[in-house]
């Protein structure tokens, strides 16, 4: 179980970027568990191979490549557009709205953004059925970062470039560590959602994470008490600074 790092100061955040799957919702809920059926089945049809082989493949370009569809590319030339038709073509009766997350992430001051490897598409109908539509104002998907994803360098600068967004006024809320350290190097405050993902701590490092917590609620939940904490402890000289 994770234990909370000591919680940082967040007032300068102006910009809140958030992951997509098995961040907004739990891993446990096991809907990237269809997805991965999904790409198992792509290689076993696309190579030719059976089922244990083809899980085999993935995982290796998971873990070198950074998703499935990176090495795909690299080594197959797929399509993209055909592989994620595909892949995110599952059933979601898993996720169901949550207004309370939903009222957590709107009492963020600023701006919020999703960064996901997965496509707008998808993206917007998990956000739809989890009733977190409305809050975001753009979807920075791999299409975007032109098919290089988390972690490579490319994806989080064209993130800043395409968003106009100010890394150092800026959160990222990841559950993969390894995705954290180019946000981190970038000036972006890092929250680790570590919930169990797959390969969630692979390259873990506490010196680019500056809020290691178990869930994005409980995240959210710490994060709007910091920055009340900080309104608070202003109060008094801004009350002084208008007397004088």
């Amino acid at each position: 179980m994770a234990s909370p790092t000591p919680s940082p100061h967040f007032d300068h955040v102006r910009y809140w970027v958030f992951d997509l799957d098995n961040t907004l919702y739990s891993a446990d809920l096991g809907l990237f568990d269809l997805i991965d059926v999904k790409m198992g089945r792509y290689i076993s049809e696309l190579l030719g191979v059976d089922a244990g082989d083809a899980r085999i493949i993935q995982k290796r370009y998971f873990r070198d490549h950074g998703t499935t569809l990176a090495g795909l590319m690299h080594h197959h030339g797929i399509d993209p557009h055909d592989f994620l038709e595909f892949v995110h073509d599952i059933d979601m009766a898993a996720l169901d709205p949550r207004p309370d997350l939903a009222r957590q992430i709107a009492d963020l001051p600023g701006e919020k953004y999703i960064f996901t490897n997965a496509d707008a598409t998808y993206a917007a109908k998990v956000l739809e059925r989890l009733g977190l539509s409305a809050l975001f104002s753009g979807i920075h998907d791999i299409h975007a970062t032109r098919y290089q994803p988390k972690p490579e360098d490319h994806a989080y600068d064209s993130l800043i470039e395409t968003l106009d967004i100010d890394p150092r006024q800026s959160l990222f809320f990841e559950d993969m560590a390894r995705n954290l350290l180019p946000a981190k190097k970038r000036g972006m405050a890092t929250v680790w959602i570590d919930n169990g993902s797959e390969l969630g701590d692979h390259g873990h490092d506490p010196e680019h994470i500056d809020l290691h917590i178990k869930d994005l609620s409980q995240a959210l939940a710490t994060i709007t008490a910091s920055l009340n904490q900080d309104k608070r402890a202003s109060e008094p000289q801004n009350k002084r600074t208008a007397i004088l």
